[in-house]
């Protein structure tokens, strides 16, 4: 139980609390701008919002670099005596995000939020007309800040320039982890996606049915399904976006999707993935929403919990067998093209394609390690940014067998870089591993307390216990753990490829064999 001298505002923890807690208030405006921009703001009021935007990070940024927040840290640290294990956790956050802000000096913050600004409005323009040139310069200022605060917090935390801006998004890990694992998939994928293909190619085809789909019928089949899932629409909500994403701020979580009338399943899969985000963000530890060690800790466990939903249980035979009647309510369906053998081997098809966010879960760790590989070339200065586009085609050629016809399909069509989103995408892959890990270990753990299996919950639309094993053993730890600590105790082992090769085996009939 949390002291009496823990809670005290006097106190330097105390202070510490209080100012982190006005972080994360700005952080939370900050995150409800974001996703009015992405989705709703009109063009004409780029300009100012960028400099709103700006303002608030330099004025978040001056929170905690404070010279009495520091005196605050070495006071707090100096005696911990009445912190209980959380509150030790959270002050251990409050030193590593210290660290962070302070390595970068506020000029460098406001350049560089003004840099992404100006870069996120010209990537819809170019990404619309399918050309690099005109996002170019605009990159290139993002690119130049980035490695400025790379540097910085390198400097600062002794780290590689990579680790350093990798270190913001998942706290602890590092390329030189990555790398085997990467090499290894880089291998394996390429290696098995013939006999996946041929598999494949032995069963009837799995047509589409036709559209069109009615743009809110999409939206109430989705809405459903998220609540089923456990999404609480009384804090959060559904919007339409170019590029799907899960943002908000605390208790108003957003999601966004975009919508095909030609195809309903990439905007409802879509939303399932982002439903597994938002999952995550509403099951955070209640009572430390404002503190550091209530935050989600790091974007590989975001991702994972993404991915379970998405990959593991919403694409699963099980989930077709849930799901089709809502989708005939729905839709009207008729025919073999609704029948849940069909909906499953839609839901599962293997096709390489130029879209990292469309791409089935075979090849989708390829499309990562490409970005991978790029932007780490271009943070170290070994590949110039014009060359960008020709390294990418090449990429893609060697790791997929296609060459993007334009830019659109190619170096244009994630929004990462120009948002300043640098040392983000291994999380997407190392995300899949967890959440393959995770399935297995909930699996086993589901068998014993509901004399079940999660093949059988999702059949009956049951998700709560599996929700739950979410919420107990991710969500509501927060950034009280590791990484590592945190996937370690939910499974049993470490990190590593072993459950989602055997998850690809199981699915796809991908042979066993590996390239390690």
């Amino acid at each position: 139980m949390t002291t009496d001298r823990a809670d005290d505002p006097a106190s330097p923890y105390g202070r510490l609390k209080a100012a982190f807690a006005r972080h994360a208030a700005l952080s939370d405006a900050l995150g409800t701008l974001h996703w009015d921009t992405e989705s709703m703001m009109p063009t004409g009021a780029a300009d100012r919002r960028s400099q709103s935007m700006a303002t608030l990070r330099v004025v978040a940024h001056e929170i905690l670099s404070e010279p009495a927040l520091a005196d605050d840290l070495d006071r707090a640290e100096a005696d911990q005596r009445d912190l209980d294990a959380r509150d030790r956790a959270n002050l251990a956050e409050m030193r590593r995000i210290h660290s962070h802000e302070t390595a970068v000096p506020a000029d460098l913050v406001a350049a560089s939020s003004r840099a992404v600004s100006a870069a996120e409005m010209a990537w819809r323009s170019a990404r619309c007309d399918a050309d690099f040139k005109t996002l170019k310069p605009y990159l290139q200022s993002v690119l130049d800040h980035q490695r400025e605060i790379g540097a910085a917090v390198g400097a600062a935390l002794d780290l590689p320039l990579y680790d350093a801006l990798l270190d913001r998004h998942d706290p602890g890990m590092r390329a030189a982890a990555i790398d085997p694992v990467f090499a290894d998939l880089a291998g394996y994928i390429p290696e098995i996606l013939p006999t996946v293909l041929e598999a494949q190619r032995q069963t009837a085809d799995a047509p589409a049915p036709p559209g069109p789909f009615a743009l809110p019928s999409q939206k109430d089949i989705a809405e459903t399904l998220m609540a089923r899932l456990g999404f609480d629409f009384e804090r959060g909500r559904l919007d339409t976006s170019i590029h799907p994403f899960c943002g908000g701020s605390t208790n108003d979580v957003r999601i966004t999707t975009r919508y095909d009338e030609n195809d309903f399943s990439a905007a409802l899969m879509g939303v399932l993935h982002e439903t597994g985000h938002a999952l995550y963000e509403q099951g955070r530890p209640t009572g430390w929403l404002d503190q550091p060690v209530g935050e989600s800790r790091g974007m590989t466990l975001h991702e994972s919990q993404s991915l379970f939903i998405e990959m593991q249980i919403s694409r699963s035979r099980a989930f077709q067998t849930f799901v089709r009647p809502l989708l005939i309510d729905t839709f009207g369906g008729r025919g073999g093209d609704w029948d849940e053998e069909t909906l499953y081997r839609r839901a599962i098809r293997v096709e390489p394609g130029h879209i990292r966010v469309d791409a089935d879960e075979v090849t989708y760790p390829l499309h990562v390690i490409l970005r991978y590989r790029l932007e780490q070339a271009m943070l170290a200065g070994d590949l110039a940014l014009g060359d960008l586009p020709g390294a990418w085609n090449d990429g893609m050629r060697d790791l997929l067998g296609l060459v993007p016809p334009n830019d659109t399909l190619g170096c244009l069509q994630d929004i990462h870089w120009p948002a300043g989103i640098w040392g983000y995408f291994p999380t997407y892959t190392l995300g899949a591993l967890a959440a393959a890990q995770f399935a297995e270990a909930a699996d086993e753990s589901l068998r014993q307390s509901e004399g079940c299996s999660i093949e059988e919950l999702v059949a009956e639309g049951r998700f709560a216990p599996i929700v739950q094993w979410l919420r107990s053993n991710i969500h509501s730890v927060g950034a009280s753990d590791s990484t590592g600590g945190i996937i370690q105790r939910a499974t049993g082992r470490p990190l590593n490829a072993t459950a989602f090769k055997v998850h690809l085996q199981r699915r796809y009939h991908a042979p066993a064999r590996t390239t390690a």
